[in-house]
């Protein structure tokens, strides 16, 4: 069983008492349920530009949210300051959406672990020193501007995050995660004359800096986008008029998103009001279309331990 995070806990004193009395205050005036969010991410990223650095920064964001829920209405308030008053202004803000008494306990909270942890990572990339990530984008920029002569502009950036959340419910449930996300990119220019292209390529995920070797260093990510440039100032124009189009795995999901994303969500479901309602189990694209939406890989950026957004 893995361990519950207890980062708020040790860090800001945070006690299951003070849970308790939150949610007791964010249901004074009534409500069916409610829910806190506690958030606290801490963030770097760096860009090489023109072989220099152009940009370092760290941050840390933090907050609470509180939510309560009353039939079809929902009452939130939010603060970034995690002092116990300032918690309760917010669940006294969010009550007064609710009416009616409250038909829930919120006596005996105890934060638990998720079940699976499809993010295992020893060492935070925000805990590593600044110099091990920019020694990853600088040979990442050294590599794309050895690809070719013609590669006159490489622009490399890396980012990074570990969120640490909590999430406690009037359902008597207290789940925390801790959430690493570390990503890589690089971005090329080629010119040759007149013609002028570009590529890019990167990568990352739900991390440690220990991704970016073997076949995933970043010399690898830089020589792609260096190739896409490359291979593009060979190429015809495009005919003008109607032609088939073959969508491969990646960015085609941002177009599967725009076009029926929001219909599978869970709200609109939920109301009856989707074209995809009551139609689990059947068939609603073609035979050729096949769509994976997981959020259980191991790793990968969009994976997740707990639902922690409704």
């Amino acid at each position: 069983m893995n361990k519950p995070d207890r980062f708020f806990f040790e860090r800001y004193g945070l006690t299951e008492a003070d849970l308790e009395k939150y949610l007791a205050e964010a249901l004074s005036e009534g409500g069916d349920y409610a829910d806190l969010y506690f958030e606290h991410t801490t963030a770097s990223s760096i860009v090489v530009d023109e072989s220099l650095v152009k940009t370092a920064t760290e941050g840390i964001d933090m907050g609470c949210g509180v939510r309560v829920v009353a039939g079809e209405q929902t009452g939130y308030a939010y603060t970034d300051d995690l002092a116990p008053e300032k918690i309760l202004k917010g669940a006294k803000t969010a009550a007064r959406i609710a009416s009616g008494p409250a038909r829930v306990s919120t006596v005996g909270l105890k934060a638990t672990a998720p079940a699976h942890d499809f993010y295992p990572v020893a060492l935070p990339s925000t805990d590593r020193d600044l110099a091990d990530k920019l020694e990853l984008v600088r040979r990442a920029d050294q590599a794309a501007r050895a690809y070719d002569s013609r590669i006159r502009e490489v622009r490399a950036a890396y980012a990074d995050q570990v969120r640490h959340v909590l999430v406690a419910g009037s359902d008597g449930k207290v789940v925390t995660d801790f959430q690493p996300l570390v990503r890589l990119n690089i971005f090329t220019i080629a010119k040759d004359g007149n013609k002028v292209q570009s590529g890019s390529n990167g990568g990352g995920g739900r991390v440690g800096l220990e991704f970016f070797q073997d076949d995933r260093a970043p010399e690898n990510f830089a020589r792609e986008a260096a190739r896409q440039a490359i291979v593009q100032l060979d190429a015809r124009e495009t005919p003008a008029g109607e032609m088939e189009v073959v969508l491969g795995p990646g960015w085609p999901g941002i177009l599967l998103h725009e076009a029926v994303g929001h219909g599978l969500e869970a709200d609109f479901n939920r109301k009856g009001i989707s074209a995809f309602s009551g139609r689990m189990g059947q068939r609603v694209a073609s035979e050729l279309c096949t769509v994976v939406d997981d959020g259980t890989i191991p790793g990968r950026r969009g994976s997740i331990n707990v639902d922690d957004e409704g």
